[in-house]
């Protein structure tokens, strides 16, 4: 693969690498009722995290670049989560569970690095971003049991 040097960007080839994991080696524990359900959303998940990153290397304003690296991080964190649901329903062996997790933290570390490198380059800083907005600081988490 050469397109845009892809297979030259370290977390987008990681990426690819643990969503074929998934589907080698987490997959086929699951069983066949699951199919349209855990099965189904981690296959996209799985999937999503490379796309994401793989779209962010085809833009050109770094702000850009930042917000299909958080969905990637987002999708990263949501098979991290039906992982999580696989194991504890049984479905997944602990080696492979606690493999993964290793993983999914050493992926999600360099993805991190990576939107730092973006926000610090600010690559395509005179390119027109889109409309779309990224608020750097979280909104509070309020829970109220009322």
């Amino acid at each position: 693969m050469t397109v845009m040097n892809l297979d030259k960007l370290d977390v987008w080839v990681r990426a690819k690498d643990f969503a074929l994991t998934v589907y080698k080696e987490v997959v086929p524990h699951l069983p066949a009722d699951e199919k349209w359900n855990l099965t189904s959303q981690l296959k996209r998940a799985a999937q999503s995290i490379p796309a994401n990153i793989a779209e962010v290397h085809g833009r050109f304003h770094y702000l850009d670049n930042v917000r299909f690296c958080y969905y990637a991080r987002g999708s990263l964190t949501e098979v991290q989560s039906h992982m999580a649901l696989a194991f504890e329903l049984g479905y997944l062996p602990a080696e492979i569970y606690n493999r993964m997790t290793i993983q999914t933290e050493s992926i999600g570390k360099q993805l991190n690095n990576y939107i730092a490198y973006l926000k610090r380059s600010k690559q395509g800083e005179k390119e027109i971003p889109s409309p779309n907005t990224i608020r750097e600081a979280p909104e509070p988490y309020i829970f109220d049991d009322h």
